[in-house]
């Protein structure tokens, strides 16, 4: 009986309080309990109107063209040195997340991306042609 005690002592206020510690939020997200009802009254709003096309945030547009310049210049910085450490795995990641800025900004842009292998620079450099051609710059 005594283990019994115990456990109750120790284990039910244990589970008591990470139950309503997971109900608690974060530091940067929502309260789970307001995205649920948000994403049930979107759901029953969306079957009461008409589903109207969205228009682009601008500042999405902005922010992606920041992050291609910075990402840009980290790899241009990279060839530029030879004695940086594991120079060839930094440029290999550093030009995958160019790829996929690229690809976000071609999303944004309206310009369609081909199905190609990872780090395909004819692909990269088609994409990048595209987007200088509807004026985006980095």
């Amino acid at each position: 009986m005594s283990w019994v005690l115990l456990a109750a002592v120790l284990f039910v206020p244990a589970l008591v309080f990470s139950a309503l510690w997971s109900l608690l939020p974060g530091a940067d997200e929502p309260p789970r309990w307001r995205v649920a009802l948000a994403d049930r009254l979107e759901s029953w709003a969306h079957r009461l109107r008409p589903a109207r096309p969205v228009p682009p945030n601008p500042f999405d547009a902005l922010r992606v063209q920041e992050r291609l310049g910075a990402v840009a210049d980290h790899v241009r910085e990279l060839e530029l040195d030879p004695r940086t450490f594991a120079r060839a795995e930094r440029i290999i990641a550093s030009q995958l997340a160019y790829d996929q800025l690229l690809a976000e900004a071609c999303r944004l842009a309206g310009v369609e991306v081909l199905p190609r292998p990872k780090g395909d620079p004819a692909e990269r450099f088609r994409e990048e042609v595209e987007l200088a051609a509807r004026g985006w710059t980095w």
